[in-house]
């Protein structure tokens, strides 16, 4: 029955890209003319060669859309999510009907026939079981017709496989006091970011306390927000980083800073030859920020 639902996923679903390829993959697991499929995100992610955000953004549109159900009652095996293509079901049932027009189906008037949650049970699908709570009743148990929606698709991961993503982009672990802008679409201007107590930590065990001193280190934290206060806003870990990168490159406020003498003549400053001059120039300019750091 899987060859029907996906022909109905070619042949009339809307959906592109990660979305077609989640569907797809859904309908390939559907057991009979109910289109009901189960699976996890890992392993939708894992057949789709996409992250696992990837795929529950793919689902959420395709619940909108109205091309898939969450049945949130019944649950897979190994406690799989259990999904159903309701458009194919309809166009199934209504497949049957035109091929035995003198049966009846209880389906013909409806969006797409009710649910027979005891055939499901040899697939491995069965209502989900909620345990007793004193601060709520028990959730009635699941009929054997009827059906459950659930608009978006919840945060739910089921069966892992290695070398899935969890999120598009690599996650990045933010300061504590910037917690507020953990999200990874919030970002914020330099002159937001706080130095938090971990950032802190790490500039004295990488040696940078002792080197700059506080007062150092303090100016340059400020020459640093000087140079970024340009910077277009990025996220609490990105900035962090790029603190830390700074502070690395950073000189000690007692190291002198030599410059040769314009002109590039046979002259240097302190008696120093015209290799020395030349010298303490390159080092001069290897001092001085260009603004692309980090």
């Amino acid at each position: 029955m899987s060859s029907e639902a996906r022909e109905w996923v070619w042949e009339h679903s809307s959906s592109r890209g990660t979305a077609r390829l989640v569907l797809l993959s859904i309908a390939d697991r559907v057991a009979d003319e109910q289109c009901v499929s189960w699976a996890s995100l890992s392993s939708l992610a894992k057949r789709t060669r996409a992250s696992v955000s990837t795929v529950r953004e793919a689902i959420d549109r395709l619940v909108h859309a109205g091309e898939l159900e969450q049945l949130d009652d019944l649950t897979g095996p190994q406690r799989s999510t259990v999904y159903r293509l309701p458009l194919a079901a309809q166009a199934v049932a209504e497949t049957a009907e035109d091929e035995n027009p003198d049966q009846e189906s209880a389906g013909k008037h409806e969006a797409a026939p009710t649910l027979r949650i005891s055939v499901l049970r040899r697939y491995g699908i069965r209502p989900r079981e909620v345990p007793e709570s004193p601060a709520r009743d028990r959730k009635p148990a699941v009929p054997d017709t009827g059906r459950s929606r659930r608009k978006p698709a919840p945060r739910r991961t089921g069966n892992r496989h290695s070398g899935v993503p969890e999120t598009g982009t690599q996650n990045r672990s933010e300061p504590d006091l910037n917690r507020r802008y953990s999200s990874g679409a919030a970002v914020i201007p330099a002159a937001e970011w706080q130095v938090d107590p971990a950032t802190h930590a790490w500039a004295r065990q990488q040696g940078h306390l002792d080197r700059l001193g506080e007062q150092g280190l303090h100016a340059a934290d400020a020459k640093w927000r000087a140079h970024r206060a340009a910077f277009e806003p990025r996220t609490a870990g990105a900035w962090a980083a790029d603190w830390r990168s700074w502070i690395a490159r950073e000189h000690a406020p007692s190291r002198p800073s030599l410059y040769a003498l314009p002109g590039g003549g046979s002259a240097a400053p302190g008696g120093m030859t015209r290799v020395e001059a030349q010298t303490a120039a390159l080092l001069a300019a290897l001092d001085e920020p260009t603004g692309t750091e980090g």
